[in-house]
């Protein structure tokens, strides 16, 4: 299922979306400018290291928890965190506001950063990638936005087909993926599997989902936001 919008209309320009995005996407080209080299000696050094985080006495480690959620190992995984970011963080941002919004997101990638690295201690294979912070944002829209819709691509023998399906559906089969796919990557003895730190991801959902009701604005009362038809 590939998600193309929501239902639910911000009522403010998404100011911190927006320059999330944009910081992603100039990070990604100055990785693209690196070289090969270059682009593995950066990740290396701005990516979280488990077995170097928890060894390590220098404090700038624990900025990797922060510059890690801006680098993108490949077009894919750039332009498909971006697109739930841009689907999903302008209404959590109307919620909780500009400010506490930046710092819900960031929070959720310290807190998918250091699930991560609980569960995978002895990796030295840098972790990288907005998801977690993302992950979070999807618990917050699932908590302050219960009746939305997400409006999905989906195939029916090769023929698109476009359908709205319950925003709690639709967050609720996409965080059971990643918790059975974290789960048979334990059971495995292989954290990240396939490539996908899937504990990160379920440590920024849970971070999310304790703080998105906590740091939210009272809802607005003059219509319902949950649902706005098209």
């Amino acid at each position: 299922m590939i998600p193309i919008k929501d239902t639910v209309r911000a009522r403010e320009f998404p100011v911190i979306t927006a320059a999330l995005i944009a910081a992603n996407v100039l990070v990604w080209a100055l990785e693209l400018s690196l070289g090969t080299r270059g682009l593995e000696e950066l990740v290396w050094r701005l990516g979280v290291v488990p077995e170097r985080f928890l060894r390590s006495p220098l404090p700038f480690e624990w900025v990797t928890l922060l510059t890690s959620q801006f680098l993108h190992g490949s077009w894919f995984h750039l332009g498909s965190n971006m697109i739930a970011l841009y689907i999903f963080g302008d209404n959590v941002e109307d919620r909780l506001g500009h400010i506490k919004f930046l710092l819900f997101y960031l929070l959720c990638g310290v807190g998918a950063g250091v699930t991560h690295i609980l569960l995978n201690s002895s990796s030295a294979v840098p972790a990288i990638g907005a998801s977690g912070a993302i992950s979070g944002v999807m618990a917050a829209y699932l908590v302050l936005f219960p009746l939305a819709r997400v409006v999905t691509l989906t195939f029916f023998f090769f023929l698109p087909l476009f359908v709205e399906v319950p925003a709690v559906l639709w967050i609720a089969i996409w965080f059971l993926s990643q918790l059975l796919n974290g789960l048979f990557s334990l059971a495995v003895g292989e954290v990240m599997l396939g490539g996908v730190a899937w504990w990160a991801h379920v440590g920024g959902f849970l971070t999310g989902l304790v703080l998105a009701r906590p740091l939210s604005r009272p809802a607005y009362r003059y219509h319902p936001d949950e649902y706005w038809p098209w």
